[in-house]
């Protein structure tokens, strides 16, 4: 009778300490949102910035950080499901972010926006400005403009592949039209496969 007495016992402990352990575990959570940081420069030597320490490609960025980016690299950092930003050469921006928006104050340089769930609010000498996807803001400048890159991708040049590939379609049925048979490719043997 003892036995079933102690089993029990050790068996009600364990649960407690394994209850214990996961609730310890579930608070210890992290719940603070981190980025990645992508350095582009000429080089595999470029470095940046961040909050005054030198970063290389793959460091974490969490909010409330201050990125820097030297005369000879830029740097994209991607903040997961709030978006990604690009930061030209000679640039600081100052980041603040969580998993829905991105926010900044930029003190030199430019910043343009590659992808966001909303538009992104940034701070420049000349006041504030908000910027959608593949739009630039300057640190001097009082409004936002279009990337060069953004603009072309998603503007009339897709019209012009549009039409090319239409046209190609054309001359192909219009080559088989003139050639009076079904096939593209010219005459053919046909071959059965019953004798």
């Amino acid at each position: 009778m003892n036995s079933k007495l102690i089993r029990y016992a050790l068996t009600m402990c364990l649960m407690v300490a394994i209850s214990a352990t996961y609730s310890m575990v579930a608070l210890a959570a992290d719940t603070k949102s981190a980025g990645e940081i992508l350095i582009t420069g000429n080089d595999n030597a470029s470095t940046v910035t961040v909050n005054g320490e030198v970063a290389k490609s793959g460091r974490s960025i969490f909010s409330s950080s201050t990125i820097s980016t030297p005369a000879d690299a830029g740097a994209i950092i991607n903040l997961g499901k709030a978006g990604k930003i690009e930061l030209a050469h000679d640039t600081t921006f100052s980041v603040s972010f969580d998993d829905n928006s991105i926010n900044g104050s930029l003190s030199s340089g430019s910043v343009t926006v590659l992808n966001a769930a909303h538009t992104v609010g940034v701070t420049t000498l000349s006041g504030d400005v908000k910027l959608n996807v593949g739009e630039t803001a300057s640190a001097t400048a009082v409004t936002a403009s279009k990337s060069p890159t953004a603009a072309g991708a998603s503007g009339g040049d897709w019209g012009w592949w549009a039409l090319i590939v239409g046209g190609a379609v054309a001359v192909i049925i219009i080559t088989a039209a003139a050639n009076g048979d079904n096939s593209l490719g010219g005459s053919s043997t046909q071959i059965s496969p019953i004798r």
